[in-house]
């Protein structure tokens, strides 16, 4: 089970204690903000898009930005393209409504995007369509293994 595995991961940095669970969904920005009592923003998800050749990167940001598929292709060199919801499974061992950057397999990269950086506290997933997981920016950077800080998303309004 994926949200097992991710507890194991994290707890390798004493932050398994911070995993939620829920009783009801947070597989979407709007359900985890609701299950979490906060607002959309501060939901850090996890984008799944393939890679340049093969795999996939993993980008996290904001709940409320959305790539920005220009300034994606400026800074990586392609287009950003989404994984399927087999593909995401497949590639980053959490199902779709649970990808997160913990656990994962060798060879997945991953990236913060810079509109994290706004809050003191973000709440990405923690391998379930249910679970979420309290982290401070540095934090989630340290717990994931992040290759940097990238600005290659927009706000949803813009």
């Amino acid at each position: 089970m994926s949200i097992e595995a991710v507890r194991s991961y994290l707890a390798l940095g004493g932050l398994a204690d911070r995993i939620e669970e829920f009783d009801v969904s947070s597989a979407t920005v709007e359900l985890a903000a609701a299950a979490l009592g906060t607002e959309g923003a501060r939901i850090a998800k996890t984008i799944s898009l393939h890679g340049k050749e093969d795999g996939c990167v993993l980008i996290v940001c904001a709940g409320d930005y959305k790539i920005d598929n220009q300034k994606f292709k400026a800074r990586f060199g392609f287009k950003p393209r989404m994984l399927s919801p087999d593909e995401a499974l497949t590639l980053t061992g959490h199902a779709v409504g649970g990808i997160c950057p913990f656990a994962l397999p060798e060879g997945v990269a991953v990236y913060l995007d810079q509109s994290l950086r706004r809050f003191d506290t973000v709440f990405p997933a923690a391998g379930s369509s249910n679970s979420a997981v309290r982290l401070s920016c540095d934090e989630l950077f340290d717990a994931s293994g992040a290759l940097g800080w990238e600005d290659v998303c927009k706000s949803r309004e813009a």
